[in-house]
């Protein structure tokens, strides 16, 4: 997805950090033996006394680490398969490489045993048990009657609610919870839904820094600086930076941010007008001597070779949708048929169907019926999906679902022709019809997100007690320092299964395996960084261009670079490549290093400017019929007020 844009500030980020002298001559010239470089993270004052020294101190070791960080950076950008098999690849090159790496084994794959992983996969699982609680939907539910048609109250209950539940669940299930209830509130007031999307997503996004719990990234970077540090993030341990941070971002949002969104999205249209679908929807009467009666509907479409798909079928009153190839077609069969104009003339060359041009097919004509009733829904696909980079067919999706797709929105884009040549990304939309099982069946699918209907909960105040009860516990354990974070966690979880807030199977459907591969991967590049000194050379290599800047001016830089950094590739990559690099530049100015851990750790959690740079930016983007631009717009004022006041904070809490 516009990933020729996403290349351009990783230009900037690779010419500052990764630049480095002719190795090979400077290396010769030294006499030094590989690995001749070295250091203790210990030091706390200036680690070299002139460029010269450092210079001669890059190592082949150092090469190596660098080519490897490049070349993964430049497949997480290009997403030539996805990113959690990239990761994967990680381990297996370290050791391949491991007389360079200087990881053995058990390094290599230590980010599977990792705490970090561990921790992150048992919070999906509690969160889960929360969210299927109910207690969150009631929250939500409650939306319409605290805003009212307000557009500014709308904006601020939205994000501001929506961060607040992110900092005790993570964000993604919140942002999934909330859009179709923002959509459905828009509808009601009039609101167009690309006014309150971002706002829902920055709000998740902001939230998601107030607890140690609240994303993966937070957790990793935790893990990283205990190894570099020796010092862990308790529980609340940035919760007042993080919070004032939420409260500047809410403000900005209901006064500045929500005026420079644009209404991609009519409220008040119908969702054929909204996906465009007059023009490709048209419904044919068969005639009572048309030579296709008898025949069944794969026998006469199979004739047609043009882009041509039966969405329904209508038989004296009764409607049917997916699966309708075996059925045979009789006298005054309507058929709804999705196809352009020019294809039309296909389907009349037949001389058995009529057009009926009197019809308008809308919403409520496709989904009027005396029998099973039939639905016209969206869905959105989430970045854990199987159906990322698959077409239709190759996902056996039509199949699967015995449903009918009309269009998919990619952004702005919409698309109604050649829909099986299609290739989806995170963030995509479908315009489907699906009948009462088949609707039933995606909605307890984790692969999709209902984008257009409200679920309804048989809500049970003893589940909700039961879950809440079960976080609140793995909080306080954690708070308390009784156990560490993830036995509590993995406690937590134990508790949700033997409870009953969740059976063994949503247990295991409740992780996204992409995010703990990816962490499991990514991790031991972050060792080999650490052990090659790599990290440290680097960090030597932005000093030197630098070096006239203060301290708070290169926190500030940090936290700029992680920044562009992860808009172009994901959060967890760029704390692994940051933090080392940050903590060796805070030793090498003299100065505290946890300020500067703090600093990535935020700018890699905090994101707008593109609808890469989060997954949760991704979800509203087809909901909102945003365009790449609307995120630059909006998120760049953001952006930069935070890249000021954040380290500012940071160091007013945590002095250098």
């Amino acid at each position: 997805m516009k990933k020729s844009l996403r290349m351009v500030p990783i230009v900037f980020i690779i010419l500052n950090m990764l630049a480095f002298p002719a190795c090979a001559h400077h290396e010769a010239a030294s006499g030094l033996e590989d690995g001749a470089f070295q250091y203790s993270l210990q030091d706390t004052g200036p680690a070299f006394e002139s460029g010269r020294e450092m210079e001669k101190s890059f190592s082949s070791e150092m090469l190596v680490v660098i080519i490897l960080v490049l070349i993964i950076i430049v497949l997480f950008i290009l997403e030539p398969v996805r990113l959690d098999f990239i990761a994967l690849m990680l381990p297996i090159l370290l050791i391949i490489l491991s007389d360079w790496t200087g990881l053995t084994t058990s390094q290599a794959l230590s980010g599977f045993s990792n705490e970090a992983t561990i921790t992150v996969l048992a919070m999906f699982i509690l969160s889960a048990g929360v969210y299927r609680s109910g207690v969150v939907q009631i929250l939500v539910e409650k939306l319409s009657l605290i805003t009212g048609e307000d557009e500014v109250k709308q904006v601020g209950v939205i994000s501001g609610l929506s961060g607040l539940i992110a900092g005790v669940i993570n964000n993604t299930p919140v942002v999934a919870l909330f859009i179709p209830m923002v959509r459905e509130l828009g509808q009601r007031t009039k609101t167009s839904p690309s006014k309150l999307l971002i706002p829902l997503s920055y709000g998740a996004m902001m939230g998601g820094m107030l607890t140690l719990i609240s994303t993966n990234t937070n957790l990793l970077a935790s893990n990283i600086s205990d190894r570099l540090l020796g010092r862990s993030f308790s529980f609340f341990e940035f919760t007042h930076i993080a919070f004032l941070c939420l409260v500047i971002g809410f403000i900005y949002l209901i006064t500045i941010g929500y005026k420079l969104i644009p209404e991609r999205i009519d409220a008040e249209e119908e969702i054929t007008e909204e996906y465009e679908m007059g023009n490709f929807l048209t419904e044919f009467v068969v005639k009572e001597n048309s030579p296709v009666i008898g025949k069944t509907v794969r026998e006469v479409f199979s004739e047609a070779e043009e882009d041509i798909d039966l969405v329904q079928m209508i038989r004296e009153g009764e409607k049917f949708v997916e699966p309708l190839e075996n059925k045979y077609l009789q006298a005054n069969d309507h058929l709804v048929i999705r196809t352009d104009e020019q294809n039309l003339f296909d389907l009349l060359k037949y001389q058995s169907l009529e057009i009926l041009p009197q019809v308008n097919v809308t919403e409520q004509h496709l989904e009027q019926s005396e029998g099973e009733s039939q639905r016209l829904i969206e869905v959105v696909i989430p970045n854990d999906s199987f159906l990322i980079d698959q077409t239709l067919p190759e996902a056996n999706f039509l199949e699967r679902y015995n449903c009918s797709i009309l269009a998919i929105r990619r952004g702005e884009e919409l698309t109604h022709t050649s829909l099986e040549e299609f290739t989806f990304a995170p963030g995509d939309m479908l315009l489907i019809m699906v009948g009462e099982k088949t609707l039933e069946r995606l909605r307890d699918n984790r692969n999709f997100i209902i984008a257009s209907e409200i679920e309804n909960y048989n809500y049970s105040s003893t589940d909700i007690l039961k879950a809440v009860g079960t976080l609140l516990g793995v909080i306080l354990l954690a708070v308390f320092n009784i156990l560490p974070i993830v036995i509590s966690a993995l406690l937590g979880v134990l508790v949700m299964i033997f409870s009953g807030c969740l059976s063994p199977e949503e247990v295991y459907e409740s992780v996204n395996w992409e995010i703990i591969f990816l962490l499991a991967g990514v991790i031991p590049l972050g060792l080999a960084m650490e052990e090659t000194g790599t990290a440290r050379y680097l960090a030597f290599r932005l000093l030197s261009i630098t070096e006239f800047l203060s301290p708070v001016i290169i926190l500030g830089l940090f936290y700029l670079l992680t920044v562009l950094l992860t808009n172009v590739i994901s959060r967890n990559a760029s704390i692994v490549f940051m933090i080392p690099i940050a903590v060796d530049t805070a030793y090498q100015l003299g100065v505290n290093a946890f300020p500067f851990v703090l600093v990535v750790t935020f700018a890699a959690g905090c994101s707008f400017l593109t609808p890469v740079g989060n997954q949760i930016n991704l979800m509203v983007y087809g909901p909102g019929g945003y365009k790449f631009k609307d995120f630059i717009k909006v998120g760049t004022p953001l952006q930069l007020i935070f890249t000021v006041v954040v380290p500012l904070l940071i160091i007013f809490f945590f002095p250098l």
